[in-house]
């Protein structure tokens, strides 16, 4: 059971490494498209959890309910993980 959840989490690290590359070249390129325009407009949004509890924040309502999936996400696999380990 241990050698399953350091392999589950292994997977979720490099998966994370990966996503966080692609999201880095997409801006880049994003970036490098916009130079051209002069406004530039910023948006940002972030999930902190503290113990179970997500707290969100964003600049805008969408980024906000955006962040708020994704830490509602985050903490249901948590909480799945933290089943099979007793299990």
């Amino acid at each position: 059971m241990n050698q399953l959840l350091f392999a589950i989490g292994l997977t979720v690290i490099f998966l994370g490494l990966i996503l966080f590359t692609l999201g880095l070249l997409i801006e880049m390129r994003k970036k490098s498209e916009e130079n051209e325009e002069r406004e530039q407009k910023t948006e940002y949004g972030g999930v902190i959890f503290i113990g179970p509890i997500p707290i969100v924040f964003g600049s805008n309502k969408k980024i906000a309910k955006t962040m708020l999936i994704v830490g509602i996400v985050i903490f249901v696999i948590l909480l799945l993980l933290t089943f099979i380990t007793y299990l």
